[in-house]
């Protein structure tokens, strides 16, 4: 009875794909969403995962544009529904689907969204592959904006940083080649990313032409700062490291007034700051943070505040007041 059951499904698919084939896409169409609510009822999922994906790569090979779309949507819910975790099979095939989905569909956006959520479980961001592979297909497309964004749910630092760095030049200015790196670099820690942030920035600033071979210390105080607030995490420093750092480099931090927010939260991640209370509008981001200190060390006893604001400075003073790194 099983073997039978396969064959007839093996027909009715050769049936379908013979229907795309001869162009005729609206019969096709309508007989492939009719399968899906049958299957779905029989929860004959895999059946209903192999016949939507061909159907919509069949469909979107032919420019049937929203027939290929609608089946990948498809496909998405039944990935769902049967809670579908292999993404190392997946992921490829739904990006297969998205790069084929021409940029002026519609449906695009809908498919990528519903991708992502699919590949949600367990993390609230969506799956590392997928966010990698839709990078690539963006960057592809020379979507900078867009391919950057999702390589930032990605692991894949060092292609990040060739994406940057052909980002910069193609559409920065030359002045400009430390603001790509920093905010990409201050959204992955945002994101707890650290070891993603460290190998994004190795990569931009040794293959960069115009930054490649000359640090740390770098000709770019920005690019310093990065580098020191890496180290910093890395080494587990204290929030006095953190604060020290951000008065050495205010005037370069101030260039982007996007940076308050990532630091402010990088601080309460991986230093100890206080999430804010309700600031004033003529209360600066960096006078939070020196209240924040002062009120941490006001926490302390008399005895050991002191000991603690020398052992914490010594080092990291010698660390961040260098001349020669600005």
């Amino acid at each position: 009875m099983a073997t039978q059951g396969v064959r007839g499904v093996s027909r009715v698919l050769q049936k379908l794909e013979k229907s795309v084939i001869d162009g005729k896409f609206y019969e096709a169409h309508q007989m492939y969403r009719t399968l899906y609510f049958r299957y779905m009822g029989q929860k004959k999922y895999k059946e209903l995962k192999d016949m939507l994906y061909n159907g919509a790569v069949l469909f979107l090979e032919r420019e049937q544009q929203l027939s290929g779309s609608d089946l990948g949507i498809l496909l998405i819910e039944v990935l769902e529904q049967s809670e579908e975790s292999n993404y190392e099979l997946w992921a490829p095939k739904l990006t297969n689907i998205f790069r084929q989905i021409n940029i002026s569909t519609p449906e695009r956006d809908t498919f990528l969204a519903h991708a992502v959520r699919w590949s949600s479980k367990g993390s609230s961001h969506g799956h590392p592959q997928l966010h990698r592979s839709v990078a690539l297909v963006y960057w592809a497309e020379k979507n900078y904006p867009q391919a950057r964004h999702h390589f930032i749910y990605s692991q894949d630092g060092k292609s990040c940083a060739k994406l940057l760095i052909e980002f910069q030049r193609s559409r920065g200015f030359k002045e400009e080649a430390d603001l790509f790196i920093a905010q990409t670099v201050f959204q992955y820690l945002c994101l707890k990313n650290k070891s993603t942030a460290n190998q994004t920035f190795t990569s931009y600033t040794e293959h960069h032409p115009r930054i490649q071979g000359s640090g740390p210390p770098y000709l770019f105080p920005l690019l310093n700062f990065i580098w020191f607030l890496l180290q910093a995490i890395e080494s587990k420093s204290t929030i006095h490291t953190f604060l020290l750092l951000i008065g050495k480099y205010e005037p370069s931090l101030k260039r982007d007034p996007g940076y308050i927010q990532y630091l402010d939260k990088i601080g309460q991640i991986f230093f100890g700051i206080k999430p804010p209370q309700q600031q004033t509008q003529n209360t600066s981001f960096f006078g939070h943070l020196f209240e924040n200190l002062i009120s941490g060390l006001d926490e302390d006893s008399d005895e050991e505040a002191p000991q603690a604001s020398t052992s914490g400075t010594s080092t990291n003073k010698t660390m961040v007041e260098n001349d020669n790194l600005d």
